[in-house]
């Protein structure tokens, strides 16, 4: 039989461990009178025990610590049938202190609860920023997941979106430096922008350079974003890179890190990047992720992304492969990420049977060469 709900709810860790810590406290100042032959010597310590809840729980636990506090040390005021004017005082300095603690308890939960709410508002505006993805995007599956970091960290500004342009699929990741609703911000800028460049540029360093503008008009001398482009038009691949983790292509049981032909700067520093082309057979599969997969680690070793990304990555669906890849994250650094992580996995199916603009030349001469 099922019992109805009685409407309580349980406490939660902190109030647990205020409630717990100020009635071993208690329990250690009677203990410690009783000792002492019941005189009220050290009664006046049983103030601390509504201060020591109000640290972790709220004002009702701190009430009632008070209440049980004052009942013991108006037993021991009042040991032996004569109270003294000492236990009397101490007796109304534990009301006092009550008092204190459950106004400081109300302070503190309202401070918590606007944090909550910011925070919560934060990651609905990331959430707004970052659409979903996939299945499919012209010739391309996709799926795309966000790691939140399990610190105590703010929310960050990773970024990625895959659109089906007249140029071909277009897929962007990029991280921006810095956490918060700044990082929130730029992102929503960056995506803004690149939702209506990818439709106008043929070129993907045209789109580069646009990017750069958004980026450097909206941030300080020290902000920047790193980003990488990759359009896929007729099994031609095209990567523009700037200064963001290299794409890992899987291929036949190998893994391959699709490096730049020459470094450039992230977004805001004014990149001038060379493209990569590769040709693409059906099959493969491209994960693209930010800096916190490469800095995840546990004891000081970082988590060998290349070396289990074709275990990790090469079976099922690509929303099972990201799926996979997540499990083995969280457990290698035992569920405590300093940082978010954005992970995109794209596999391509076959060419696009749909019309696309034709290459610009200078894509002609990277893939012939």
């Amino acid at each position: 039989m099922t019992l109805p709900p009685t409407g309580r709810r349980p406490l939660s860790p902190g109030s647990r461990a205020g409630l717990g810590a100020a009635l071993v406290l208690l329990a250690l100042v009677a203990a410690i009178d009783l000792a002492d032959g019941g005189e009220a010597h050290y009664v006046g310590l049983l103030a601390a025990a509504p201060f020591l809840a109000a640290a972790f729980a709220g004002w009702r636990i701190v009430l009632a610590v008070g209440v049980v506090s004052t009942v013991v040390g108006g037993f021991f005021a009042a040991y032996g049938g004569r109270p003294t004017l000492a236990g009397i005082v101490n007796v109304v300095g534990i009301l006092v202190a009550t008092g204190i603690a459950a106004g400081v308890a109300v302070i503190r939960q309202r401070q918590l609860d606007q944090i909550a709410e910011l925070s919560r508002l934060a990651s609905v505006a990331q959430a707004a920023v970052l659409r979903p993805l996939g299945p499919r995007v012209g010739s391309i599956a996709v799926a795309g997941r966000y790691i939140s970091a399990t610190a105590a960290a703010d929310i960050g500004g990773d970024l990625y979106e895959a659109l089906d342009t007249p140029y071909g699929v277009r897929i962007i990741i990029g991280d921006v430096r810095g956490k918060g609703l700044d990082a929130v911000r730029l992102a929503s800028i960056v995506l803004g922008s690149y939702r209506h460049v990818a439709y106008e540029r043929a070129d993907l360093r045209a789109i580069v350079a646009d990017l750069d503008k958004a980026v450097a008009r909206s941030v300080g001398d020290e902000d920047f974003v790193t980003a990488a482009l990759l359009e896929e038009r007729g099994g031609t691949l095209t990567i523009v890179n700037c200064g963001h983790p290299a794409p890992l292509l899987l291929r036949r049981g190998q893994v391959i890190a699709l490096e730049p032909p020459a470094p450039a700067p992230p977004l805001g520093f004014m990149p001038v990047a060379r493209p990569r082309v590769e040709r693409l057979e059906p099959g493969d599969r491209l994960l693209l992720f930010t800096d916190g997969l490469g800095e995840a680690r546990r004891d000081g070793e970082f988590f060998p992304t290349a070396d289990r990304a074709w275990r990790l990555l090469g079976h099922g669906t690509v929303a099972d492969g990201l799926a996979s890849l997540e499990t083995a994250l969280v457990e290698w650094v035992r569920g405590r990420l300093d940082d978010d992580i954005a992970l995109v996995l794209l596999e391509y199916t076959g060419a696009d049977t749909g019309s696309a603009a034709p290459l610009p030349s200078w894509e002609y001469g990277a893939a012939g060469s």
